[in-house]
């Protein structure tokens, strides 16, 4: 909206002073013939913005005008701040919302508190984007056009339309009922019912969302964070799970557990290895997760795991054999 685009214009200008017009495009995503009309805009609103010619020339706002945000003070300015830089907001599509509301709690600081809760917030990085392996940690993109239809069919109560691409089944159409949403390691979740039964959406998989007239058949109140710990018992309880009983070195032991739905025993035995049996999803994740653990593991049963993970090992100490000389 246009409005929220001159208010995002005056808070650039507050905090960073002289701006050219390409500058601004940039950070408001918008062209620069956009930014002049905008200008123009706030000039014949009273804001006191003017031109500065020349090579190091742009738009600047005259000395002291501020804003009427006010009532934060440092400490809950920096807590925003660092809130805000978690990506979460990402997995429901509000990464541009929160880009202006940070400009906004920022501008909200007397001069005095600006830089220091600025400067603070420089210092403190939540959630990189690689971790020190420089392994890239994978973010699940959702559409903003999708995520806007979610969240206003969350908020305002209304029946919900998705075309739907579930796991290994070829996508559909369903109409459910919001409850809410969740975000699991920048994954984020649709809570909803459909046909009164339970659902869980993961929203990288919903392909199309329309919200629909109908209000939502749901209750007024929720808990989400039950709802969420009752359904994550539900998922880990259902489906094909294999139980495998294994011994791995302690040091491994934070990433088994990591990647298993459940510990159902665990033992520490002699030699100091621990002894456990977990639950996996299937066998396909039985495997998987057998694999990446490497020597530092060995899968006691069951007898079909094993035979796996021998087979696999010869087939790959096979590849890399050194041919005898001739």
């Amino acid at each position: 909206m246009r409005a929220d685009r001159l208010v995002s214009l005056v808070l650039l200008l507050r905090q960073h002073g002289r701006l050219s017009a390409a500058t601004l495009a940039r950070e408001l995503e918008v062209s620069t013939r956009t930014v002049l009309r905008d200008i123009e805009a706030l000039s014949a609103a009273g804001v006191p913005v003017y031109a500065e010619r020349g090579r190091h020339g742009g738009f600047a706002l005259l000395p002291g005008f501020r804003t009427e945000l006010t009532g934060l003070n440092p400490d809950e300015a920096l807590a925003l701040l660092v809130a805000g830089s978690r990506r979460g907001a990402q997995a429901f599509g509000l990464g541009s919302a929160l880009a202006s509301a940070m400009l906004k709690v920022v501008d909200a600081l007397p001069d005095s508190y600006r830089d220091t809760a600025a400067g603070a917030a420089e210092r403190l990085l939540i959630d990189p984007e690689t971790d020190l392996l420089s392994r890239r940690l994978v973010t699940e993109e959702v559409p903003d056009a999708i995520a806007a239809e979610v969240l206003r069919a969350v908020f305002a109560g209304r029946r919900l339309e998705i075309h739907y691409a579930a796991a290994d089944e070829p996508p559909k159409w369903r109409t459910v009922d919001p409850i809410g949403l969740v975000t699991i390691r920048d994954r984020g979740y649709l809570l909803a019912t459909r046909s009164g039964e339970d659902r869980t959406y993961r929203l990288s998989r919903v392909l199309a969302a329309k919200e629909l007239p109908e209000p939502a058949q749901r209750p007024q109140r929720v808990d989400l964070g039950r709802a969420w710990q009752e359904r994550s018992t539900r998922f880990r309880a259902g489906g094909d799970q294999v139980a495998v009983l294994l011994r791995v070195r302690p040091a491994r032991r934070e990433e088994l557990l990591g990647t298993a739905l459940a510990v159902r025993s665990e033992e520490t035995d002699a030699d100091g290895l621990l002894r456990l049996e977990v639950a996996f999803q299937d066998a396909r994740h039985a495997k998987w997760a057998l694999w990446q653990l490497g020597l530092d593991a060995e899968a006691l049963a069951p007898q079909w795991l094993r035979a796996y993970l021998r087979d696999r090992a010869a087939a790959l100490a096979a590849r890399y054999e050194v041919p005898s000389p001739r």
